[in-house]
């Protein structure tokens, strides 16, 4: 077949040519539309955004707590260290099994310290009198082990406290009330301050007679109120302990929010 008729087949086949045409027409589509994009990006290709407004917004959310975190210590001292460690080690199970008969799950229950504490006496000199130095001397081992308790029924808090005094451990510290699962309270609070700073976008788009584009940068910053913590130091073993009030109440979460806007 020679050049001329493959022109000639070219043109006159009806099936051939739509799908030419189709093909040109397509292109021709594209090309106008990058034509468009270019003209409407001309005179800043690669640039960063120069007009453009930032607001902020201030965001808080007060959320009732769902768990509350009590920590105790069961500490002995003992001329050897096995000795201090075999005291403080049966002390610290018993409390823990009674702590799990207060319906607290194994998963709840982890040891936050495990401590071995020379104990040392210094030679006492008359008030006045030069003493030379000298080393001291080792008397015996404290050995502390600290626990933290996790409760998730914040009825049982009140009880859990109280029952503890009992118990013969040297301190107890809590209840911190808080989230299981913190990130939630601060989320809550970055949607409010999101939602504020929006709102403050459009009001000022507005007033300045401009159209807000594309979030051409965003920033935050987070920050949790203190929360409120009860402690108690117990002494004696007691035959009752009276089980004390310790309302939860709620936790405040703030956070901080800065959206720059493009405006046209």
């Amino acid at each position: 077949m020679d050049d001329k008729n493959l022109v000639h087949d070219l043109f006159y086949n009806a099936g051939l040519r739509v799908a030419v045409i189709g093909v040109l027409a397509i292109l021709a589509l594209f090309l106008v539309a990058e034509t468009v994009a270019v003209a409407q990006d001309f005179g800043r290709p690669g640039n960063p955004a120069t007009d453009v407004i930032t607001v902020t917004g201030d965001g808080q959310a007060t959320v009732a707590p769902d768990v509350a975190h009590v920590s105790f210590t069961v500490q002995n001292t003992a001329p050897q260290v096995a000795d201090a460690q075999a005291a403080t080690t049966k002390q610290a199970n018993a409390v823990i099994d009674w702590v799990k008969g207060q319906g607290i799950a194994d998963k709840d229950i982890t040891t936050l310290s495990y401590a071995i504490t020379p104990q040392y006496s210094y030679r006492n000199c008359p008030a006045g009198a030069l003493c030379p130095i000298g080393t001291p001397t080792v008397t015996g081992y404290q050995v502390a082990e600290t626990v933290q308790v996790t409760v998730r029924d914040l009825a049982n808090v009140g009880a859990l406290v109280g029952g503890l005094g009992g118990h013969g451990v040297q301190n107890v510290s809590g209840p911190d009330f808080a989230l299981d699962n913190p990130a939630a309270g601060y989320d809550a609070a970055r949607s409010d301050a999101i939602a504020k700073a929006k709102a403050q976008a459009a009001s000022l788009a507005a007033e300045l007679g401009v159209r807000l584009g594309k979030i051409v940068n965003f920033s935050e910053a987070a920050n949790t109120s203190p929360m409120p913590v009860y402690s108690m130091a117990a002494g004696a073993p007691a035959a009752k302990a009276e089980t004390p009030n310790v309302p939860a109440g709620e936790n405040t979460y703030n956070a901080s929010v800065s959206i720059t806007y493009e405006i046209r």
